[in-house]
Order: C-alpha cells, then structure tokens, then sequence
C-alpha cells in the first residue's frame, strides 16, 4: 500500500499538485492536521477534494473543534479518536494537540488523549496485523523539538512499541522519520511548505519504507 502523508496545511493548498505529482501512484491520503489556519471550516474541504484516493483526516490545534462536523460530512473520513480499516491495515486517529503555551483552539488534555488512545489501541489489537496511528501530535522526545526543548505528546509516547507507525505534524521544526522501540515515526512537515511523506507499507511482512517529499 502506497500512502500519502501531509500535515499543517494551514488553509495553503498550492503546493499540494506538486505533492501529488511527485508522489505518484497511491491507495490512501492520510492528513494529520492544521488544515486550517484557525478557520473557516469550510476551508476544509478545498483540500479534501482534491483528492481521488480515500483520505483519512484528523484536525490540528490550529483547527476550529467544528472542523470534525465538516470532516464527517466531506468524501473524507474522520479519524480522530475512531478506527477504520483499510485493506487489513487498522488505523486510529487522535486530532488536536497536547495543551501549548498559546492557547489554540483544540487543545486536549493528556488524560483525555491518554483514555482514547488505549481504548484504540486495545479496539486495533483485536483485530490483529498492522497498526498506523494518525496523530496531530509527535510523541514526545520524537521529531517535536523546538527551541525550547520537547513539546510532543506524552500520552501518544506511550504507544511506542505497540502500533507499527505513527504519522504526525505539528512540529514545523522536526520534520522527518526515526524509529523508536520498533515503532517507525514520521513528522511529515509543513504541506503549506511542500513537504510531505511517501509510505510503503506491506501488511503481511510489517515492514514500511517512508520518503519525504519536498517540492
């Protein structure tokens, strides 16, 4: 499965042909967030369709929390705080972020992140084989440093080791891929910017390949 992943758009699409093109042939969009840059919601749906694949959205901080009304109701699929399976791999979303020194729009607290994410996780296990987390946020210590030290979501670190890949933003400063406790993390970067991630993955051996993207 071929697999576009994008990130903080933040209401600038223009970049996202060039994403396309250079991409190539893929099955799934995954969109991690920061669609807007705090509204309209409408906005939203710009980017949705200019998609032909099946996408799977979650909102970002920088996203009104009315966002996931407008997701539900486009081509798209909503993933924040959901499960959906596609071609046996099992995905699960957490929109929003772990709470920021700027007081955005949809800001979650770790409790609440923490208590979805293991009801998802545990919902994702019984199905068995692949599991891709859609996270606005990085896990913390992973791909969410900024000037001041780490910002990512401790609640989404503790599912290191236990899903397969998680695809984040929020970021804008840490894009890139590492691997951590055999769980392979991306930050795709800013979309807005013309980054992005390109991700292989093969269900049957669990094995994943992931490119970036920049045009």
């Amino acid at each position: 499965m071929r697999i576009l992943a994008i990130s903080d758009t933040h209401g600038k699409f223009n970049r996202i042909p060039d994403i396309l093109e250079k991409a190539g042939d893929i099955d799934l969009v995954l969109v991690a967030g920061d669609i807007t840059n705090f509204g309209p919601d409408e906005k939203a749906v710009e980017l949705l369709d200019m998609f032909e694949v099946p996408v799977f959205a979650v909102p970002g901080n920088c996203d009104l929390r009315t966002i996931v009304e407008t997701i539900e109701k486009s081509n798209a699929t909503n993933l924040h705080k959901r499960m959906q399976v596609f071609r046996d791999v099992t995905f699960i979303g957490m929109g929003g972020s772990n709470p920021t020194p700027f007081n955005t729009p949809f800001e979650i607290e770790e409790s609440e992140i923490a208590s979805s994410l293991e009801k998802l996780v545990s919902d994702a296990k019984a199905n068995g084989g692949y599991i891709v987390l859609l996270s606005h946020s990085p896990p913390f210590c992973t791909l969410d440093r900024v000037e001041s030290g780490n910002v990512g979501c401790k609640s989404t670190a503790k599912l290191l080791g236990r899903v397969d890949l998680i695809v984040s933003g929020h970021i804008h400063e840490d894009g890139g891929i590492m691997e951590e406790q055999g769980t392979t993390i991306v930050n795709t970067g800013m979309a807005s910017q013309g980054s992005a991630a390109l991700i292989e993955l093969d269900a049957d051996s669990h094995k994943v390949d992931v490119k970036m993207i920049q045009v």
